[in-house]
């Protein structure tokens, strides 16, 4: 008989990944989850140290230390969370740096990350053609290192999530800028296919070496925008694709996540608040498994759509976010619908999250 998974940072792993089993799996539209934030120390700490806004690029022993301070104070909690790492240095920036651009950092002190972008890589689109990808380039191998230091300071304690592809149209945005990738739909769609070629060859380089280097958590893929989910899982953007009518979607985005879903077992989305007229186009994608649905000023909290919103998108698990004192009244109210994982922020601490998780794991819709 197998041995259940075990993490040091998570002593109820066994019985969170069978409840999002069941969520990630369609079998628990009656029942909801639930993931707590809360402001730990390593957060304070990282916020008195990185104002927001651009910062050097962070040493690998830094990020480390924060991600397992982190991480372990949040240990004693008993939501639906499972205590991941995200190498946020390692999302846009690295896309673009991969083809000779030059990576920007970011602190972002509300959630310790430190993201990372590129100006556009070319100054003429003439200039695709030269572009070559190289696996065995510095860039490339700094990321593998990073991911192998992860991977053994991890092991047995926490896990570390897959991060977001920069695909199709996010990855033109890389090159050319977003105004330009927006023309060279109209003006020369074939350059944008040549393109979109070389966005696909990266991507799949990218994440076939995170999967290579990074081991599955109970055969899974932990994930920042699902907490998990069963096998090789990516998270995948149609952020262009917001400010556009879905038939630019249909067009220009399916067949692109469609082709490297092909080479995974599923993959995850997340919609901005400006993007959920395209929850019906993206809910029937072939092996997608489950929604992000983010809140933005100016739209209205996904949390209090969600009725709407789930007659659209069926039995597709979703995840919203919501406040602490919202997630109460809703839920004393009984007015949270199931099959869905719930955000919640602003959380006052582990002993009082703790306490509303019986109630959660009680609920019935």
């Amino acid at each position: 008989m197998e041995s259940p998974p075990v993490l040091e940072f998570k002593p109820t792993l066994p019985e969170v990944l069978a409840r999002l089993r069941r969520w990630i799996n369609r079998q628990a539209q009656g029942e909801i989850f639930a993931v707590f934030n809360i402001r730990t120390r390593a957060l304070e700490a990282f916020t008195a140290r990185y104002p927001p806004g651009y910062c050097p690029p962070p040493p690998l022993e830094d990020r480390l230390q924060f991600w397992e301070t982190h991480l372990a104070e949040r240990a004693a909690l008993e939501d639906d969370s499972i205590p991941a790492a995200y190498l946020s240095e390692f999302d846009q920036g690295l896309y673009g740096a991969l083809v000779g651009g030059v990576p920007q950092y970011m602190a972002h002190p509300e959630n310790g990350w430190i993201s990372s972008m590129v100006h556009p890589v070319l100054k003429d689109r003439s200039q695709l053609e030269s572009l070559r990808f190289d696996r065995t380039g510095p860039v490339f191998k700094r990321y593998v290192e990073w991911l192998d230091t992860f991977s053994a300071r991890a092991a047995g304690r926490f896990a570390i999530s897959h991060f977001i592809l920069i695909n199709g149209m996010n990855f033109l945005f890389e090159l050319v800028g977003a105004t330009q990738s927006y023309l060279l739909l109209y003006e020369d769609p074939e350059w944008v296919r040549r393109a979109f070629n070389l966005a696909y060859e990266v991507n799949l380089a990218v994440q076939e070496a995170f999967f290579e280097h990074v081991p599955l958590l109970a055969g899974g893929t932990a994930s920042n925008m699902v907490q998990w989910a069963p096998g090789r899982v990516i998270s995948e953007s149609v952020d262009p694709f917001h400010m556009t009518r879905r038939e630019h979607f249909e067009l220009w985005g399916r067949p692109v996540l469609e082709r490297i879903f092909a080479h995974f077992d599923g993959a995850v989305l997340h919609l901005h608040g400006n993007g959920r007229h395209l929850l019906e186009a993206v809910a029937d994608l072939p092996k997608l498994r489950a929604i992000f649905l983010g809140d933005d000023r100016g739209f209205p909290p996904a949390v209090d759509e969600l009725p709407r919103l789930q007659k659209i998108s069926g039995d597709l698990p979703l995840v919203v976010q919501v406040t602490w004192d919202r997630f109460q009244e809703k839920l004393f109210r009984r007015e949270l619908p199931g099959g869905v994982l719930y955000h919640v922020t602003d959380c006052p601490g582990i002993h009082e999250a703790n306490r509303l998780m019986e109630k959660v794991r009680e609920y019935r819709w």
